[in-house]
């Protein structure tokens, strides 16, 4: 089962996190093996990370659970919430597999939270641009909720143009880069 997970930082918490960033990524390690993407997503032109995305091959919800709140970061008070859905790989591949490489160009996270009928259910054409695509689904994995992407484009408002325009309640857009130990 796939799993999206995005930690959204608390405000102020960047000292705290960078103080366990060798704890965060050594918990990461240990999940190497089920990871299909990963990385810190900040705000426009800022430095700063502002939450961190992870999507991982888990055995269940209760494994996605525990991963998303035994995070070390999670455990410290550094986020102030997450989102945690059952996700669809689509593309069949992790960021690794990204023809694109980890480094070249803006990276972002666009995040649409469902409205209505399923949209999007299919990736669009581009896919060399998709680093990862999917449907962001209920715990049972029946019922659609949005659809999560991360990609390569030029500007934040061409990354929200990969996803249908009016078919989702909110729309988010954050600058995303690839993590993980270099």
């Amino acid at each position: 089962m796939e799993f999206f997970v995005f930690h959204r930082d608390r405000p102020h918490s960047g000292a705290l996190r960078h103080d366990l960033r060798e704890e965060h990524w050594s918990y990461m390690d240990g999940y190497a093996a089920e990871m299909i993407a990963r990385g810190p997503t900040f705000a426009d032109g800022d430095a700063d990370p502002t939450g961190s995305v992870h999507i991982l091959d888990l055995p269940d919800p209760a494994a996605a659970r525990a991963f998303a709140f035994d995070e070390p970061c999670y455990q410290a008070g550094v986020y102030r919430d997450v989102l945690l859905r059952r996700w669809r790989n689509l593309l069949g591949r992790t960021m690794a597999e990204f023809p694109g490489g980890r480094t070249g160009g803006d990276r972002y996270l666009v995040l649409g939270l469902g409205a209505g009928r399923p949209a999007d259910l299919t990736p669009p054409p581009g896919r060399d641009e998709l680093i990862a695509y999917g449907p962001l689904l209920s715990d049972d994995g029946d019922a659609w909720l949005g659809t999560a992407v991360l990609l390569r484009a030029p500007d934040a408002h061409t990354a929200r143009a990969v996803l249908t325009a009016d078919r989702y309640a909110a729309v988010e857009v954050h600058p995303w880069r690839f993590g993980g130990r270099a």
